[in-house]
């Protein structure tokens, strides 16, 4: 089993520049799975900023809804892989399953035994999106309290958490030392 990172914050604290200095520290290739999908020319912009940030030490996994299945495909030869971002990857889902919080439930009860049943080290980015206030609508709701759950679920197995707060990376699982 490799190690895994779950890396939080809310929106523009620095999860994902942390996530790739991190592994970009690391010695070996690297792999990036990316989960968003571009749906719009902001979008678009977001994905080419961040292809440019990451440059071209990281091979590129389009996983915009079987995460699990570019996981589970990641081989030894991998030394570290990014997941950006988790809450993406779960508005992906809300889209493809219309909703239905069946569908949405089944993909994310499958990627913790994924997680764990992988041979490279893993670090996923995700956003703390309950510190807000409480959405209007059903389904934002339902979001948010998915979101939430997801992030709880990974937290359990994951070696190490970090929380990002304005460009500060804090560990608040896991030993400091090991970053």
């Amino acid at each position: 089993m490799g190690k895994i990172t779950l890396v939080t914050g809310g929106v523009r604290s620095g999860k994902s520049s942390f996530a790739l200095s991190y592994a970009s520290s690391k010695v070996g290739t690297k792999v990036f799975i990316a989960t968003a999908v571009a749906i719009d020319d902001e979008m678009r912009t977001r994905i080419e900023n961040h292809q440019a940030e990451r440059g071209k030490s990281f091979f590129t996994i389009e996983a915009p809804y079987d995460l699990s299945g570019a996981i589970s495909l990641l081989s030894p030869e991998y030394s570290i892989a990014v997941v950006d971002c988790l809450t993406v990857w779960l508005g992906n889902l809300f889209y493809k399953f219309d909703n239905d919080m069946v569908g949405i439930q089944n993909a994310i009860d499958t990627l913790p035994d994924t997680l764990l049943n992988a041979s490279t080290e893993i670090i996923l980015v995700t956003n703390e999106v309950g510190w807000g206030i409480v959405p209007e609508n059903k389904m934002a709701r339902e979001f948010r309290d998915c979101s939430g759950l997801l992030n709880q679920k990974i937290a359990k197995i994951a070696d190490t958490v970090v929380l990002c707060v304005s460009g500060i990376p804090i560990t608040i699982k896991g030993q400091k030392d090991c970053l």
